[in-house]
């Protein structure tokens, strides 16, 4: 079977005997700085509203676009740090690779925290916002890819869809702290002082919490195996990390990463970014409270949905889940943005989010396995972090611009069946180019995650 064709289900060869206490742990320690690192992607998000007056000027209608615009265009670095990361991971180590990410993250926040506004520094303020922001991508985009590849090696044959599910806790996680950071915000302050300075204790938050995630990573094990890692120290493994090798020999591979995930992105962005900004706009400022609520439970149940598309997966494979997301998204959309602009109850509010969050489940539960599953060891975190970058930079990242452009102009009609149409090709690359089981490369490595500790010395 050639690569990038086979899904597995924890079919294979079981592998050296390893405790589940330390594949948990291993998973906790690779996934906490996603949880870290998506918290800083979506605190930018949920607070952008309050602090886009310190940036740019009030009078200009554009403002509101401008800031969806720099976080647009931060997917433009998504994919030179998985080039970066994904390198330095299939070479040094995924620990290595996953320290020095979170370490930039850490940085970026620090300085949106305490950087000075517009008032004090004229336009140069945005310059900074921006600068930061790509650098934030560029950590983003070696984090994601890193941390799919790690968790997807460390977990257990038999857990493994469960375990990697969480990659997708996390990154939904991190939304839903940035949520429930705003809802404190508006709980203790007024919007004129989390317009002012509130804003910052956000970013103050991601800061410290990236610290902490650098000191659990130090205790990781490393899912690299230690022959693979002496074959690249010797010069015998020239293929390791190498983007020719990727595009030559796994170039297949590549395209069904890219395939997979244009459709599972660009809905992934629209129910969890432009539904929340509906929400929020319906109720207003006088009901802000009560849309931050809708979007916050929302996010939970998102999230504790993936560990029980992980588990499915296990059982029946990964491709069934992938294509009732697809089948699921194309009918849904025009239902999603059609209907959820015109509630302005709760309870239907959150149904509408909720159901879009149950397809989206098919897609995000699976979504780090089933690209890890592509590639072997010596292309893997490069593979899986390009693949999902370069698809994530034109279809993830742009949809809420997008959204923004086509909601300004009266034209969200055409932004819905955008949305449609790609997750369509997705769909059709699921049903035919993906075969449901099978042994994969990840079924015969073993990584010095699975390492047997010897006995002490009595």
């Amino acid at each position: 079977m050639s690569d990038g064709e086979t899904l597995s289900s924890s079919t294979g060869p079981t592998r050296a005997p390893t405790s589940t206490r330390r594949a948990v742990l291993n998973t906790i320690r690779g996934s906490a700085g996603n949880l870290v690192e998506w918290y800083d992607v979506y605190v930018y998000t949920v607070f952008a509203t309050y602090f886009e007056a310190q940036f740019f000027d009030q009078d200009d209608e554009n403002s509101t676009l401008y800031i969806y615009a720099i976080f647009a265009v931060t997917f433009v670095m998504r994919p030179v740090g998985s080039w970066f990361f994904g390198r330095f991971a299939d070479r040094r180590g995924r620990k290595a690779a996953l320290m020095v990410s979170i370490t930039v993250m850490s940085s970026c926040s620090f300085v949106v925290a305490v950087m000075p506004t517009r008032e004090v520094i004229g336009y140069w303020a945005a310059v900074i916002l921006i600068a930061a922001r790509l650098l934030q991508g560029f950590a983003t985009g070696g984090e994601y890819g890193t941390s799919a590849t790690y968790m997807s090696e460390a977990a257990t044959p038999r857990r493994r869809g469960f375990l990697s599910s969480f990659q997708y806790v996390t990154l939904v996680g991190g939304h839903v702290l940035a949520q429930f950071t705003l809802l404190i915000a508006l709980s203790v302050l007024d919007v004129e002082a989390v317009t002012a300075w509130g804003w910052r204790i956000g970013f103050f938050i991601g800061g410290i919490a990236a610290l902490v995630v650098l000191w659990m990573r130090r205790s990781m094990d490393e899912s690299l195996s230690d022959l693979h890692l002496e074959a690249i120290r010797e010069g015998k493994d020239r293929e390791a990390g190498s983007v020719k090798a990727l595009f030559t020999t796994h170039w297949r591979a590549l395209l069904l990463c890219f395939l997979i995930t244009a459709g599972g992105t660009v809905a992934f962005y629209t129910y969890t970014i432009n539904a929340p900004a509906i929400v929020k706009s319906t109720f207003g400022s006088d009901r802000a409270l009560t849309g931050t609520w809708i979007n916050l439970l929302g996010l939970i149940f998102l999230m504790l949905l993936q560990p029980l598309g992980g588990l499915l997966s296990d059982k029946v494979g990964r491709k069934p889940l992938l294509i009732s997301f697809a089948v699921g998204g194309i009918l849904y959309t025009y239902v999603l943005l059609t209907y959820l602009p015109q509630t302005t109850s709760p309870l239907t509010a959150f149904a509408l989010t909720a159901v879009g969050y149950i397809i989206l489940t098919g897609y995000t539960s699976v979504n780090a396995i089933v690209k890890a599953e592509l590639f072997p060891a010596d292309v893997r975190a490069l593979g899986v972090g390009l693949g999902y970058a370069l698809a994530n930079s034109a279809f993830g990242g742009t949809a809420p611009l997008l959204y923004q452009g086509a909601k300004s102009s009266d034209h969200i009609g055409w932004f819905i069946v955008y949305v449609t149409v790609v997750i369509g090709v997705s769909l059709s690359v699921y049903v035919f180019g993906l075969k449901n089981k099978g042994i994969t490369a990840l079924d015969r490595e073993q990584g010095s995650a699975w390492r047997v500790p010897e006995p002490a010395a009595r």
